[in-house]
């Protein structure tokens, strides 16, 4: 009787049955499960690296204009890029890009991973197994995967922001900036802007995912095929980016001020006083929507980047996981 125990377990069914399940299958269930999240976390970090990786220099141009009282426009954000080429060389457009990757390929690889999981356990709660998450869900699943994703990483972003606005001199490396900071500036300020990340990358993170979700579902309704077309992912991915990012656009701002505060001389406390001061010095359009329109260049870029380069990678992992299961 003990054997019959130990090679089963019991289980109850919806009608409350008990159900028997063998070791085997549940051994099989667990593996399957575990192969998934390695799936989802390779999926999602290079989906991170190749994304970011592509708009770097936008992404650095923009951080600089975001951090300083210059007025933004197209043309000098070209002569910032075009001076930037002239003085320090080409690749100093991609400069901090290595603190980017340190930092996005966890994160993405968190986000994604955490964006599956929280599907299947909202899924599970509400009653949606095996189908698409109703709009709630949806959208509470994307905010909770970003807000752990920037939880677990945020120093990075910090170094990332501190590596972007800085002349080579002044920082060398990540352990640099990491040793500078604690030491000049103490541990706390690795954290400085961490609210207005959480508060920006909740309607971010939940708005995008919920997006680019609800427009393949729309898709498949209206198409009838499973899986779009990468053009079509990456149109839904540029569509998922762009509201995102408009939605939460003043909170990165007063994050990035925040957290270059230590480097551009000043003291930055809090977000209604960074947004109070901002907004003050250069009004509120001008001010809290510096660089949104170059955000609405690179981030459909990237973010439709990421969103197809992950789906495809998990199609791509998945097809080569059936194939070592036949050859078996």
């Amino acid at each position: 009787m003990e054997n019959a125990i130990k090679k089963s377990q019991v289980s109850l069914n919806r009608n409350g049955a008990h159900t028997v399940l063998s070791t085997t299958a549940v051994s099989s269930e667990g593996n399957k499960n575990g192969k998934g999240v390695i799936n989802s976390l390779m999926s999602g970090a290079l989906a991170g690296a190749v994304a970011k990786t592509a708009v770097a220099p936008l992404d650095r141009t923009k951080i600089i204009f975001q951090v300083s009282s210059n007025r933004f426009s197209a043309k000098e954000a070209y002569k910032l890029i075009y001076r930037t080429y002239l003085n320090d060389g080409f690749l100093s457009l991609w400069r901090g890009n290595s603190a980017t990757m340190v930092r996005v390929i966890p994160y993405a690889a968190i986000q994604f991973c955490a964006h599956e999981q929280y599907k299947t356990l909202l899924g599970s709660y509400y009653g949606f197994q095996g189908t698409a998450l109703t709009p709630i869900p949806r959208l509470l699943a994307g905010s909770l995967a970003g807000t752990t994703a920037a939880m677990l990483t945020y120093p990075l972003d910090l170094v990332r922001a501190r590596m972007a606005v800085t002349p080579k001199e002044m920082y060398s490396n990540i352990i640099h900036v990491f040793m500078r900071i604690s030491k000049e500036e103490g541990l706390k300020t690795l954290y400085r802007g961490f609210a207005p990340t959480i508060l920006g990358v909740i309607p971010y993170a939940g708005i995008s995912f919920f997006t680019y979700e609800t427009l393949k579902k729309l898709h498949a309704e209206h198409s009838g095929r499973t899986q779009p077309y990468p053009f079509e992912r990456l149109l839904f991915g540029a569509c998922a980016g762009l509201l995102g990012q408009s939605a939460s656009y003043p909170l990165d701002v007063v994050r990035r001020r925040m957290q270059t505060a230590g480097v551009t001389g000043h003291t930055y406390g809090s977000i209604l006083g960074t947004m109070r001061e901002v907004v003050t010095e250069e009004g509120f359009i001008r001010g809290l929507y510096k660089g949104l329109s170059m955000n609405w260049v690179k981030g459909p870029i990237a973010v439709g980047m990421s969103f197809t380069t992950f789906d495809l990678t998990q199609i791509l992992l998945k097809k080569l996981q059936q194939m070592s299961n036949v050859q078996r």
